[in-house]
């Protein structure tokens, strides 16, 4: 049975990570030689203290099971006349899901961060900064009204700074953390405006209240519609930028040049989950303004599409995954904006889990290939330098699978169940939308599993590699086609030639080895070349399984990651209403045995009913398979051309090789019409500035210097030189000045 615990103790949610983050941030700051030495303690301490909140949150959460019930705990603040600001938290299933999904991943983030950070100066910065994240989320989930919702939403924003350019001293990491400020602060400002724009309606911050009475007024006809719709958007332009949609979308692919914990920490359960929770809790302000509606819906469906598109040829590991983050995200807005938020919460939860598995992963693999390749992020995350790592890894490509085939929507993993009512949803409500998301989900299984394929199959490529030298060897974006296969020519001029075959057999001891034609010596070769070829062999170094501390996580994730879905099994999207409870009937759901033949029936009518979208995830599956999984060929061109013209075929693959690799070309349009229009608009405020703000002043001041100085050179005292002034004064107007000599009488 669980523990009961009283409602008023939510407080401590977010009080404990707040706590050990201030802890460990104050003896970093004031005691750095003592924190160093302390830092193992302070990394117990700051996952302990999530410990507790996620123990809270499911005890509430148990409690909240059997009651059903909302309540608000609120502590005025600022009472000015009419006006009072309240503060405090609010219960409700929504708040207590998100909380135990924040608290879950963050936990798993935190064990696997001790391992991944250990050698690292910022050891115990970063986990101030972890446990500072995972706060302001868990601050934000509970919040009752929008100031204190947007309190918290600043610190989410600048939490995601500190840790984007964790590792400031590199210069990629800075410049992705001030875009992803930047950016962020253009949907945060619409965000204001749009607060500010609900309170003049409602005259109201409470969420609840001003929910209410919008719906009244707007029933009433008190409200003007053409306001309205434009308040209800500038509110969406925060979850915009906060979740990454189209076109506030280009921070989230550079926010890979942070820790990988990170990554999966921001792409999980707190940067983009904002987003989408913040949809959710304004959805009933919302759903009344049909405008609204379509414009998120349509915002949505032009990120899923592109977001795929853009991860077909991406060679860095972290950087897929990104685009993956960005199309699923693109599942859930659109899910919102045709009224099926029940859908798009279940996508967020099941997603989160398998998102965190892949990234945690990705992040085990990074490490690992670092003592290898070097610590180079174009080389340890490089998947054509990888390939077979289960047979090296094998932990790590076990749980990775999983995770992949959840986000490719293959059932009985988590993410089919929801992504298969997100597709139905949009297939009821337009056609166009019901084609972006079953494209996308194609699309998805490709290069997901691609991905996989590429990083855990076949042999391992970067000790082939190695042979001829990396500085020779490196894949360059002319040398790549969008599936990574290389062009012979001009590797036959980075490997100085040693590259020679573009097909799939072995000639001469040469063999092509994935997306590099690599020269592999012979018997024959190595006897001739001696002790010191034979000494190359002999130290070929393998990536090696990340310790236990680094796998323990990946194990727990993919429990949900299977699991997670089949609470959703048998639950109707298409009910109205605009309660919440039906997440936490989801999560209470899973069946008992007097219910087992209900529920097989109920298993066997949502399989048979999603076997089109089915279809396209296994045909996106095969077709990675075919090209990526046989013989340990990156790219098995002849494939291609039997279904296409080879001249055809070299067009499209070019340009959608150059469209991902690229990233669609908005990044330079953005720098060429955006950027520089801001630059050049700046350099001209500056020159006015210089020359007629700052002129006009200087000016001032200088002719009071002169005309001081002239008089005060004139006026030293002497009565010779006033009388020489006085005549010259005198006898000057009347030398100049014709005046008229009057007749004589």
């Amino acid at each position: 049975m669980p523990v009961e615990l009283p409602n008023q103790y939510a407080c401590f949610i977010p009080s404990c990570p707040l706590a050990a983050s201030r802890s460990t941030g104050s003896l970093s700051f004031f005691f750095p030689k003592a924190a160093r030495s302390l830092r193992r303690l302070c990394a117990i301490f700051n996952t302990f203290s999530l410990i507790i909140a996620m123990f809270a949150s499911l005890a509430l959460f148990w409690q909240q099971a059997a009651t059903h019930s909302i309540q608000q705990y609120l502590w005025t603040r600022v009472p000015i006349s009419d006006f009072h600001l309240k503060i405090g938290f609010l219960i409700d299933p929504l708040t207590l899901v998100m909380s135990i999904l924040v608290t879950t991943v963050g936990i798993s983030v935190t064990v696997y961060s001790d391992s991944y950070t250990c050698h690292d100066q910022g050891y115990v910065r970063f986990y101030a900064y972890l446990s500072l994240f995972t706060a302001s989320m868990l601050g934000l989930v509970f919040s009752p009204n929008l100031i204190q919702i947007y309190v918290f939403w600043e610190l989410v924003g600048m939490c995601s700074y500190l840790l984007i350019g964790f590792w400031f001293a590199r210069s990629s990491a800075a410049n992705a953390c001030q875009k992803a400020f930047v950016t962020n602060r253009i949907g945060d400002f619409g965000l204001l405006l749009g607060i500010s724009g609900v309170y003049w309606i409602t005259g109201s911050f409470e969420i609840f209240e001003l929910c209410d009475r919008f719906f009244e007024l707007n029933s009433s006809g008190a409200i003007n519609p053409i306001f309205a719709n434009t308040i209800a958007p500038l509110l969406f332009s925060g979850p915009v930028a906060k979740s990454a949609q189209f076109p506030l979308h280009v921070w989230l692919p550079d926010a890979m040049e942070g820790p990988t914990p990170i990554s999966a920490l921001i792409h999980a359960a707190t940067m983009v989950a904002a987003g989408i929770f913040f949809i959710a809790r304004i959805f009933s302000f919302i759903s009344i303004l049909p405008p609204t509606m379509y414009t998120i819906s349509w915002v949505g469906g032009v990120t899923t599409l592109p977001g795929a598109t853009l991860a077909l040829a991406q060679k860095d590991l972290k950087r897929g995954l990104a685009y993956s983050t960005m199309s699923q995200l693109g599942y859930m807005v659109p899910a919102s904006g045709i009224g099926a938020s029940r859908s798009a919460l279940f996508h967020l939860i099941t997603h989160a889990y398998s998102k965190a598995l892949s990234f945690l992963g990705s992040g085990s693999v990074i490490h690992s290939m670092e003592k290898v390749v070097g610590y180079s992020p174009t080389r340890s995350q490089n998947i054509f330098f990888m390939g077979g790592l289960r047979k090296h890894m094998p932990i790590t490509g076990t749980t990775f699978l999983p995770g992949t085939l959840s986000l490719c929507g293959i059932p009985p993993l988590s993410c089919f169940w929801s992504k298969d009512q997100i597709i139905t949803e949009s297939w009821l409500r337009s056609p166009y939308l019901g084609l972006a998301t079953s494209t996308t989900a194609g699309l998805t299984a490709f290069y997901t599993s691609r991905i996989y394929l590429l990083t855990f199959e076949g042999n391992f490529r970067a000790n082939q590699t190695n042979s001829t030298g990396f500085n020779n060897f490196i894949p360059t974006e002319k040398s790549l086609t969008l599936w990574g296969g290389a062009q012979s020519e001009s590797l036959s001029r980075e490997a100085n030639s040693d590259a020679i075959s573009t097909t799939d057999t072995e000639r001469n001891g040469v063999t092509e080895t994935g997306s590099l034609v690599i020269s592999r010596p012979s018997e024959g070769d190595l006897i001739h070349e001696g002790k010191n070829q034979t000494h190359f062999e002999q130290t070929l170094l393998y990536p090696k399984e990340s310790n236990s501390c680094m796998v323990l996580p990946l194990i727990v994730l993919a429990v949900p990651t299977v699991l997670a879905g089949l609470a959703g099994v048998g639950v109707d999207p298409s009910q109205k209403g605009i309660s919440l409870d039906f997440l936490l009937d989801w999560l209470i759901s899973i069946p008992s045995f007097s219910e087992v033949n209900k529920r097989i029936e109920i298993l066997t009518e949502t399989l048979t009913s999603s076997i089109p979208s089915l279809s396209l995830s296994v045909i996106g599956l095969l077709v990675s398979f075919k090209v990526y999984g046989q013989n340990n060929k990156i790219v098995d061109t002849e494939f291609f051309e039997k279904l296409i013209n080879r001249d055809l075929l070299s067009t499209f693959v070019s340009s959608i090789r150059d469209w991902s690799i690229n990233r669609g070309y908005i990044d330079y349009y953005y720098k060429a019409y955006f950027t520089r229009s801001i630059v050049s608009l700046s350099k001209l405020v500056l020159r006015f500035d210089q020359w007629i703000i700052d002129g006009f002043i200087n000016g001032t001041g200088v002719s009071s210097l002169l005309g001081g100085e002239s008089m005060r050179r004139g006026l030293n005292g002497r009565i010779s030189q006033y009388l020489f002034i006085l005549i010259i004064g005198v006898v000057l107007p009347m030398s100049v000045v014709d005046f008229p000599i009057p007749p004589l009488p």
